[in-house]
């Protein structure tokens, strides 16, 4: 009895299958591994498309595990350095961790205060697809947040900003805050005079006024929207000096013991936090409980409830509004999305 033979289709059909298990066999994904850099996100992620991104992050559902914070020492420079772990994911599509270093003595060796990666990975399959420059990334889901938080807080027509510090983060916080209300006049305070001029040059062609000013108190009397990003580990904006409609926007103090607003700010205004858990990590929040000026109880929403319609923001033009934002690996993985899907 003969043996079968394959018909010529079939064992060419054999041979391309066979192949084609080698070739998956041999895949390495590194090799497809996207280096998104500072440059690339600087110029490819719009702000107004970011806020809205991040908007439709927070209506739907994500896993967050509580992200990891560790102080380590530092003896050289006296001052502990911090190291976070915030990781994220959609069931089934990507996954994202951001590793990121925070040394609050770089500034005096004119280094960045902030160094770190992010790392995206196919959630399904789960090989890495991009590296990205996670501060930058950080800069630009921070300031957006700020933004989107701002579009249910600020006063519609707010028309002039303050800007407290001059860091890397003040130009995004800037550009957001621009983005989302007809801002007119922007100001700038540092505690270094010279940064807050030189930060006012980045802007010498927007469609805005900026300027640079020698005190907060000067700016706070204008100023219908407060962004404050500072290391501080001590108050900067005093209740006392606050009036009926601003907005105030802290997005530096990131540590129990730090804080940019003192008591009285923090009991003048209506708090409203990007997550419940991750407010109580700052001392703008921490503090004020603590001394029994604010309950967790009186926190109006977080971010999630705004974005959903389930909680109502600003009541009344006179309303006092306070956002407490500490970053949430929600944004890191929208906005590290958003940037992959533009480029690959």
């Amino acid at each position: 009895m003969k043996k079968a033979i394959p018909s010529k289709g079939s064992l060419k059909g054999f041979k391309i299958s066979k192949i084609v298990k080698e070739t998956v066999q041999s895949f390495n994904p590194m090799m497809l591994l996207k280096n998104i850099t500072k440059e690339d996100l600087e110029k490819n992620l719009d702000y107004g498309e970011l806020v809205q991104t991040l908007k439709k992050a927070f209506q739907k559902e994500y896993i967050v595990p509580p992200r990891h914070h560790h102080n380590y020492q530092n003896p050289k420079v006296g001052t502990d350095s911090t190291l976070l772990l915030m990781p994220a994911w959609q069931v089934g599509k990507y996954l994202g961790v951001k590793m990121v270093t925070v040394s609050p003595k770089n500034g005096e060796k004119g280094l960045p205060s902030i160094y770190g990666i992010y790392t995206l990975f196919d959630a399904e399959k789960g090989f890495p697809l991009a590296q990205i420059d996670a501060p930058t990334l950080t800069n630009q889901r921070t300031a957006a947040t700020s933004a989107l938080a701002s579009t249910f807080l600020s006063k519609k027509n707010s028309k002039k900003l303050l800007m407290i510090g001059t860091g890397s983060l003040a130009p995004e916080l800037i550009k957001a805050h621009t983005t989302v209300r007809p801002i007119e006049e922007v100001m700038i305070w540092g505690r270094n005079f010279k940064k807050a001029k030189a930060l006012k040059k980045h802007f010498k062609n927007a469609s805005f006024k900026i300027k640079a000013i020698e005190t907060i108190q000067e700016g706070i009397k204008k100023a219908d929207i407060i962004s404050c990003a500072t290391l501080s580990p001590e108050p900067l904006v005093f209740g006392k000096n606050l009036k009926a409609g601003q907005h105030l926007d802290l997005v530096g103090a990131y540590q129990p013991t730090t804080r940019e607003a003192d008591d009285k700010a923090i009991q003048k205004s209506s708090v409203f936090v990007d997550t419940y858990e991750g407010a109580k990590e700052s001392g703008d929040i921490l503090i004020p409980i603590q001394n029994g000026i604010l309950k967790e109880k009186d926190i109006r929403a977080d971010l999630f409830e705004l974005c959903r319609g389930e909680k109502k923001g600003r009541k009344n033009a006179k309303e006092i509004t306070c956002f407490k934002s500490v970053g949430h690996a929600l944004e890191d993985l929208a906005a590290a999305k958003l940037i992959y899907e533009k480029m690959k």
